[in-house]
């Protein structure tokens, strides 16, 4: 099968949905499915990192599981704030995780559940625990529950 039709059908998207985030034409998407234009390996990069999944919608994916993970890792009240919570993010975009972290559990935890969490949702995850900010920092303002 053709690189870039495995691509946007593994990714559950449209051709339409795959030009219009990575900007490329629709046309163009679908003369290199059907190839008859040959595409560059800066090309197909540019394909694949626009068919990723949109934070916002991995999130919706596998909300519970998530929870369960910071649960396992020793964090409770999961929210979501930044780009996703703002439903601004894009495929390259990042998912901003905040957390509040049991007594005893230190940075080490924090790094892994960020990546056991990237993992699980196929997006980069940055974590963020809440008991360094001040009350009225903007991230605790903005974040909203998972």
């Amino acid at each position: 099968m053709n690189p870039v039709r495995a691509l946007r059908e593994a990714s559950g998207l449209s051709q339409a949905e795959l030009a219009r985030r990575s900007g490329v034409a629709q046309p163009n998407v679908a003369a290199y499915e059907a190839g008859r234009r040959s595409v560059s390996a800066e090309m197909l990069e540019r394909l694949w990192t626009a068919a990723r999944p949109l934070p916002h919608d991995a999130l919706a994916a596998h909300r519970a599981d998530l929870v369960s993970l910071a649960g396992q890792h020793g964090f409770g009240s999961v929210r979501v704030f930044g780009s996703a919570a703002r439903g601004t993010d894009s495929p390259g975009s990042d998912l901003d995780i905040l957390v509040t972290r049991s007594p005893g559990t230190g940075l080490l935890t924090v790094a892994a559940f960020a990546a056991d969490a990237s993992e699980l949702l196929g997006v980069e995850v940055n974590v963020v625990t809440d008991g360094g900010l001040r009350a009225d920092h903007e991230i605790l303002a903005t974040a909203v529950a998972v």
